[in-house]
């Protein structure tokens, strides 16, 4: 109970005082309820003015939305810290490092989910405490001291040469054949490929701009096979809808991310060609590049990553590069 008196005291003072005032606020409080005995006045009403969790929640969303993250990452900050909140009985100003510890370790235990999962639900719990921090509604941030959970890194896959000429060569139709062509020249996000309009491709000097996360725009350049094969597909329809892809049946609609995905499936599953999906090609390039010696903060641009260990995590770089690499430093 005086620990968090003496919490309250400190937090209440934040706006008010810098960090060196706070720090020395904290140390005469301590010194001088040492010996002082602290009980709880259950006759003391709560303050109606204190927010509550799910109010809090209620700020930290709009404030995230406004700083352009999309619906499918609010969806998946609210989800999470709602979770918190129903198994948590502290009020977020009260929470300490051993509860966010404690409810991290029972989550894992009671849904038997791995430790990236974990991993993910201690970065957005990072977040919003650092963000409670910024807006001076707590001191400190009790998410400071978790620190990263390590995971096994696996080696995801990427497409061989064989794999993508097998692709192209099996597509039976010129929408296909420019989807394959397109996703594999760029490496853009599907969710940013289904959004492209005719208008939007710039033939002459094969680039086009795509909105990527956070609604952040950049080019993306494409080869001189994918402009034949794009401009073949787009010469052939008849129909009058703006979208750069849509579907093969009446009326045409713009093609969907769901429909781009079972279509790369169905086409992987024909030719034996396993784990067929559009975050592939994604990853295939990136791979490519760094392998092919482009530096990886080119590779970093050129995909759209907010942070460079997000390109590494994509890009798998060849061995046989590294040892070609390592020779030439020690020749």
């Amino acid at each position: 109970m005086k620990e968090q008196l003496i919490a309250d005291i400190t937090r209440e003072m934040i706006p008010v005082l810098n960090n060196a005032q706070l720090l020395k606020l904290q140390e005469v409080l301590e010194h001088c309820f040492w010996k002082v005995k602290v009980e709880k006045d259950d006759s003391v009403e709560t303050d109606e003015n204190v927010r509550t969790n799910e109010e809090f929640l209620d700020l930290f969303i709009t404030a995230k939305s406004i700083e352009g993250c999309s619906q499918k990452t609010l969806r998946y900050y609210r989800a999470t810290l709602k979770k918190l909140f129903e198994l948590r009985d502290e009020h977020i100003t009260h929470m300490t490092t051993e509860h966010l510890r404690d409810y991290l370790s029972n989550y894992q235990k009671i849904n038997n989910c791995s430790k990236a999962n974990i991993d993910n639900i201690r970065r957005i719990l990072s977040t919003f405490f650092a963000w409670l921090e910024d807006e001076n509604y707590i001191l400190k941030s009790p998410v400071r001291r978790i620190h990263k959970i390590r995971t096994a890194k696996t080696v995801k896959e990427t497409y061989s040469d064989e794999a993508l000429e097998t692709l192209r060569d099996n597509a039976d139709n010129l929408r296909d054949l420019a989807l394959i062509d397109i996703l594999a020249s760029t490496g853009m996000r599907v969710g940013e490929l289904v959004q492209l309009n005719i208008e939007d491709i710039d033939f002459e000097n094969r680039e086009c701009i795509v909105f990527g996360k956070g609604s952040k725009e950049r080019p993306v350049y494409f080869d001189a096979r994918t402009k034949i094969h794009l401009k073949n597909y787009i010469e052939s329809r008849n129909d009058s809808n703006p979208a750069l892809f849509v579907s093969l049946m009446e009326p045409h609609n713009r093609l969907e991310i769901s429909g781009v995905e079972i279509r790369l499936r169905q086409l992987g599953k024909k030719l034996g060609i396993d784990k067929v999906h559009p975050h592939k090609f994604r990853r295939t390039l990136a791979t490519k590049a760094i392998d092919k010696g482009v530096p990886v903060e080119q590779v970093q641009t050129l995909l759209g990553h907010a942070k460079i260990d997000t390109t590494m995590q994509y890009a798998m770089v060849s061995q046989n590069n590294v040892k070609i690499s390592y020779q030439k430093l020690i020749a």
